[in-house]
């Protein structure tokens, strides 16, 4: 890979797809609840997935990729990890607040760009984001606490989206943006039967058409696309501290869309794991090649 420093222009491009992903994929995430009561998270979650797989069918043609067994296997995971990765968010959003479940689902990648630091100065952040963790999460019931299945959700949402970072980067790399049209088809063939399942017949309300279409749209389509692009320009480890500012967008989303208003614990705890991911980012070395997962 070419050593020579990235231009302006290189370095702002993916970082401003990200933050239109990031404000899109936000709002989607309050529309999608109006659909819990019909549907439940597991009928939102396949509907979503469905309909955005026939949008980036149509428009990626994720046919033309070039496969290999090794890229085929990256592709799974990829697509499985996304798959559980929305799931588990959605599950999570039933009982807890949009902006708090992104911040806990976070720690997924916040731990993926750590790791791939591991310096003596990581620690600080480590501390920093164990300390809006306990924030959210206190011990005993207090007037801030939270429900601790919804948070386990939002917990295991993050260990899928740092899989999502780590094996997405690696597939881009083999197939670029139609590697996102394949992510989200594997991902809806892993939901749909949790889905269908659970919601049966349901699924089949005309009313909600056009409101999974958007959410489709709005949470999984034009938001994935993008980061596609993105991963394929940012290290692996820069990507994931980019998106600091993700459980500032979902906390903004649900006090406008929902009208879920955090404590001011709440908001500390948010700030505390935006300040780690953004300490991480400014302290971390600067890298020629793209972090990708082992094989």
């Amino acid at each position: 890979m070419n050593d020579q420093p990235r231009s302006l222009g290189a370095t702002l491009f993916p970082v401003g797809l990200l933050l239109i992903a990031m404000a899109s994929i936000q709002s989607g995430a309050s529309l999608a609840k109006s659909m819990f009561p019909v549907v439940g998270a597991q009928g939102t979650t396949t509907l979503r997935l469905i309909f955005a797989s026939v949008i980036m069918l149509l428009l990626l043609r994720p046919w033309r990729a070039k496969l290999t067994a090794k890229s085929l296997r990256t592709v799974l995971v990829y697509g499985v990890a996304l798959g559980g990765m929305n799931l588990l968010f959605y599950m999570s959003l039933r009982s807890v607040p949009l902006g708090i479940a992104v911040a806990l689902e976070f720690t997924g990648p916040l731990a993926v760009a750590i790791y791939a630091s591991r310096r003596a100065v990581d620690f600080l952040w480590i501390g920093l984001a164990i300390i809006g963790l306990l924030l959210l999460v206190p011990i005993g019931e207090t007037s801030t606490s939270i429900d601790l299945v919804g948070a386990a959700y939002a917990l295991g949402a993050g260990v899928c989206w740092a899989l999502y970072i780590l094996f997405g980067q690696k597939a881009g790399a083999d197939n670029g943006i139609q590697t996102a049209a394949l992510g989200v088809m594997i991902a809806a063939m892993v939901v749909a039967p949790v889905g269908i399942a659970h919601a049966g017949a349901a699924l089949l309300t005309p009313a909600l058409i056009p409101v999974a279409l958007g959410v489709a749209i709005l949470s999984t389509a034009l938001p994935y696309t993008l980061e596609m692009v993105a991963l394929t320009r940012l290290p692996a480890r820069t990507f994931g501290t980019l998106m600091s500012i993700e459980p500032a967008f979902g906390a903004l989303s649900g006090l406008l869309f929902l009208h879920e208003y955090l404590s001011l614990a709440q908001w500390l705890a948010i700030a505390c794991i935006i300040l780690a991911s953004v300490g991480a980012t400014m302290t971390m070395r600067s890298e020629s090649k793209p972090l990708v997962a082992a094989d």
